[in-house]
């Protein structure tokens, strides 16, 4: 049963702000700073923020985070669109020993407090 709760997209994880996150990317207070998207690729590709790799929620195995090669010893921050797929994703890596927050509000504070994105071409 343990198991399973880590996948409840609902409850408290360690958090930071867009605000935050931006600043942290900007004067390099985190360096080595890790970015896992875990919205579905078409909302990846659509609009992302600079630095970010995609894994999607649904994809979310063992083996595809370990294929990403992540540094334990550097932070980890999860994104989604809302910060909701991103809670069983921050349990999940967390439960790997690995420093991991999401984004607070997910992408829909990044694009309201006006950060820098990578947008598709239309």
């Amino acid at each position: 049963m343990k198991r399973f709760l880590k996948w409840l997209p609902f409850g408290k994880v360690a958090e930071v702000s867009a605000t935050e996150l931006h600043r942290l990317m900007q004067d390099g207070a985190q360096p080595g700073l890790q970015i896992i998207d875990v919205r579905s690729e078409q909302e990846f590709a659509a609009s992302h923020i600079p630095g970010a790799i995609n894994l999607p929620i649904t994809r979310f195995r063992k083996n595809a985070v370990a294929a990403l090669g992540l540094n334990n010893t550097q932070p980890v921050i999860t994104i989604c669109l809302s910060a909701h797929r991103s809670i069983p994703a921050t349990r999940q890596l967390s439960s790997l020993g690995l420093d991991c927050k999401q984004l607070q509000g997910g992408m829909l504070a990044w694009w309201k407090a006006g950060l820098p994105c990578i947008k598709a071409e239309p």
